[in-house]
């Protein structure tokens, strides 16, 4: 280990377990899951956020394959799925009016198809340059659509966007998709399908080669193949699906607009690619969750919700650079060895003061945020159900005092923690 973080060795591709056995059986379990979660959360606004995730794991996933899989640091992703949910929306407003009678269910292959077209346009230019070039072109490009999208307005309706009715197209099986656990189950079909597919890819020769594009491109050229050509396929592919997932971002939202093709969105795909853990197939599908609920969540609490994600990509960035499945793996020497429940107390001992910081840098943040930005609705707030006057000493002294002691106490655990982490799995080489 260095630092504060866990050191791993590289990640197979995909991250997938070498027994085949357990490996279909996590398909089957996935497959399940998806199929039972509406029986379990069946409320209105867990549907509606069940349908958020299932679009957001397809556009983490794509951007890993750039990201995870080739190592190529993008911007701009975003770009494929607006592009992707504007051209669904209007394929879905012709079939409404008659002009193109595809049916609802296969909508989100005009999203994959512009997603594909768009990729093979851009990554033409993209991929001939890799590293800081490739981010930087990225992001001039994703700055020119967006840009489009306010003068082309006839194509992307201006600010308002275009909206859809997803009702008003052909429904040869009699499902009119208008109760959300239809849209639910849609999604659900559709995420399964390009998970599957991201993660074969993963498993052939050519995911292979991103791998090592990603890790040696000088040595992969050495041996004789196109590292240029490798990006491109590679990029293309991200962008068909994402280009899907904008399609089912029309079909849930009914509606979309140029927001959906920024740099906001561009960078929450990043947050959730590098929370969940870039390299594991995994990594995304817990990061595009987990954001996504946190999204939603926070919002409600608190009006800075944004900074809190910052402040959260700095900590895994710094702390665990492979993420929320890194140190999850990480706990495997530990198991193989049957010596985790020895590092249970050390993990507490990290995780109290830890959770003392995070709690004080909380209260500074929200009393901040009350004393400059809602000073003119009074100094009266609440924190965990808690009320305090934010103008008060005492709240700002148990602030910092929880801050700073929690910020020292973790630094001092989590280099106990990680001293007994190398002794434990030293043991185990050893042995």
């Amino acid at each position: 280990m260095t630092g504060t973080s866990f050191s791993l060795p590289p990640p197979t591709p995909g991250g997938a377990t070498s027994n085949p056995v357990l490996r279909y059986g996590i398909w089957v379990l996935v497959a399940a899951g998806l199929l039972l979660l509406p029986q379990v959360f069946s409320s209105g606004l867990a549907i509606s956020t069940m349908c958020l995730m299932g679009t957001m794991v397809i556009f983490a996933l794509s951007y890993n394959m750039l990201l995870g899989q080739t190592g190529l640091l993008s911007f701009g992703h975003a770009v494929f799925l607006g592009l992707g949910g504007f051209l669904t929306a209007h394929a879905m407003n012709m079939g409404a009016d008659g002009l193109f009678p595809l049916p609802l269910m296969f909508m989100p292959i005009v999203g994959g198809v512009t997603g594909l077209a768009f990729g093979i346009l851009f990554g033409a230019v993209c991929t001939r340059r890799a590293g800081t070039a490739f981010a930087m072109i990225t992001l001039g490009i994703a700055e020119l659509v967006a840009s489009s999208a306010l003068i082309l307005r006839h194509v992307f309706g201006g600010e308002e966007g275009i909206s859809v009715d997803r009702t008003e197209l052909p429904q040869p099986l009699g499902i009119v998709f208008g109760p959300q656990i239809e849209v639910y189950y849609l999604i659900a079909a559709w995420c399964f399908v390009s998970m599957l597919a991201m993660y074969a890819i993963t498993r052939t020769p050519f995911g292979r080669m991103c791998n090592a594009v990603r890790d040696n491109p000088v040595r992969v050229s050495f041996i004789g193949y196109n590292t240029t050509t490798i990006r491109f396929i590679a990029f293309s592919l991200a962008g068909l699906f994402a280009g899907i997932a904008g399609g089912l971002t029309a079909i849930n939202f009914e509606l979309v607009n140029a927001a959906q093709m920024g740099a906001a969105e561009s960078g929450t795909v990043i947050l959730m690619a590098y929370i969940g853990g870039t390299g594991f197939f995994a990594g995304p599908i817990i990061g595009a969750v987990l954001v996504t609920y946190l999204q939603l969540m926070l919002s409600d609490i608190t009006n800075v919700w944004q900074l809190y994600f910052g402040l959260m990509f700095i900590g895994i960035v710094m702390y665990a650079p492979n993420g929320i499945v890194g140190l999850l793996a990480a706990q495997r020497p530990l198991l193989e060895r049957r010596c985790l429940h020895r590092m249970i107390p050390y993990y507490v001992l990290a995780l109290v003061p830890g959770l003392g910081a995070l709690a004080g840098l909380s209260m500074v943040i929200e009393m901040t945020t009350q004393l400059s930005v809602s000073g003119s609705e009074g100094m009266s707030m609440s924190l965990m159900h808690i009320p305090f006057e934010a103008d008060s000493v005492v709240p700002w002294s148990i602030a910092v005092v929880l801050l700073l002691a929690g910020g020292y106490g973790f630094l001092r655990a989590a280099a106990v923690t990680r001293n007994a982490y190398d002794t434990a799995t030293a043991d185990r080489r050893a042995g």
